[in-house]
């Protein structure tokens, strides 16, 4: 089929198949990719107006045992430079995030086996009792998989816990791509394989809650296989309706293992506007200018994307693999109102908040991403002594405890 008979058939609302896909992705013009995208953008949100969220992007520890290869932010157990982040570090970046009209807490970390289930129970349960309007959106899919694991039970059960403790959402990260062959090549397949990403996600969506989707693209997976991770999160997205939104980023190789080349901008355009293309089924489509910066992240707005997503205040994995773009809330507003758009603040439900925070209220600029540790703060917490360790190197530092330090809960 001529990519002119394809282009029609997008225009007139046809959903489009796996064959036509690929030749749209790899064969038609990027204006054209654009044109279409934007106007299935168009059609869905007519209002004219561009969404963004303030949040925080925490990463409670940078200890990991899956170690895959396309990540410069883990550390390994025993590491000098592992940390955990204590409960009052984390009350203190919330407290900075609320100053900033912030309402949700994004909350992501390493597979760490020295954090068992009831360390996240807990750390939910205090953040809630304290900050009870704050939303924290959490924990993904391999995160639910290793708790599991730890835990040895269930995933429904482990999500179940989760939200009686306090969890509103689950973020989409560790998806990658939904391709075992990839998976395996990435070194996340003993993470989460393809089919148990997906399945954290069905069991999140039939326990009521929202999640969003992601793709990291461009390390060694081939253009088709970045359509069969859209095709399976189309056909999710049908059987549940679960999914906000969906967010694409390019492989950041500096500092990992793998290495590589970084994917160029016109390919993240050409990805993004595919995205909007396939999967009819999501209503918001994210920019990520984290990878792409301001100015890519603004073009997004014509290649299908609806959304500027977060002013991020705190990012630390994507910063570890050489990327530092930053915005501020006066930032993305510029961007947004530039390209003829009206701002406004969302929820991750997309549920519309209000107008700008700073044309409300002065607000500090911030010119740069803050980090997870400051200088001086120690790497594992005192408080990890109520929880028993698993790896050697944590059952070593609890018989370094004084007496008195022996765990208050019972082993996972």
């Amino acid at each position: 089929m001529s990519i002119d008979t394809i282009a029609a058939g997008v225009r007139s609302g046809e959903r489009i198949g796996f064959d036509d896909a690929r030749e749209l992705y790899r064969e038609a013009p990027l204006a054209l990719l654009g044109a279409l995208a934007h106007g299935i953008r168009l059609g869905r949100h007519p209002e004219g107006v561009v969404t963004y969220i303030i949040d925080r992007n925490v990463n409670y520890t940078n200890i990991c045992v899956a170690r895959c290869n396309f990540c410069a932010f883990y550390r390994p157990v025993g590491s000098p430079d592992g940390y955990v982040l204590s409960f009052d570090e984390l009350f203190r970046k919330i407290d900075e995030t609320l100053a900033v009209g912030g309402q949700q807490l994004l909350l992501q970390g390493g597979h760490n086996p020295d954090l068992p289930l009831e360390w996240y129970l807990d750390l939910f349960r205090a953040v809630k009792a304290r900050y009870p309007e704050l939303r924290l959106h959490a924990l993904s899919p391999p995160e639910v998989v290793h708790l599991s694991r730890l835990s040895r039970l269930p995933v429904r059960e482990v999500i179940d816990r989760l939200v009686a403790a306090g969890l509103d959402s689950i973020p989409g990260g560790g998806a990658e791509i939904l391709v075992d062959r990839v998976r395996k090549l990435l070194n996340c397949y003993t993470k989460a394989t393809a089919d148990e990403w997906l399945g954290v996600m069905r069991e999140a969506h039939r326990a009521g809650l929202r999640t969003t989707a992601t793709m990291m693209y461009g390390s060694v997976e081939t253009p088709d296989e970045r359509l069969e991770h859209m095709f399976r999160l189309r056909e999710l997205q049908d059987e549940t309706r679960g999914f906000t939104a969906f967010i694409a980023w390019s492989y950041q190789p500096e500092h990992t293992e793998l290495q590589g080349v970084e994917a160029t901008a016109v390919e993240y355009l050409r990805t993004l506007a595919t995205a909007r293309i396939v999967l009819d089924n999501f209503d918001n489509l994210q920019a990520s200018w984290v990878t792409q910066g301001g100015k890519v992240g603004q073009l997004s707005l014509a290649f299908g994307a609806n959304d500027m997503g977060s002013v991020m205040i705190e990012e630390n994995v994507v910063r570890a693999a050489g990327a530092s773009y930053c915005m501020d809330e006066v930032e993305i507003v510029r961007n947004i109102e530039d390209a003829g758009f009206v701002p406004k603040r969302r929820t991750m439900h997309y549920e519309i908040v209000g107008d700008p925070v700073f044309r409300a209220r002065e607000v500090p600029r911030r010119f740069g991403l803050d980090v997870a540790k400051h200088e001086g703060e120690a790497s594992i917490p005192s408080e990890l002594a109520s929880y028993r360790g698993r790896s050697r190197a944590a059952r070593d530092a609890r018989r370094s405890e004084p007496p008195g330090g022996a765990p208050t809960s019972a082993p996972e």
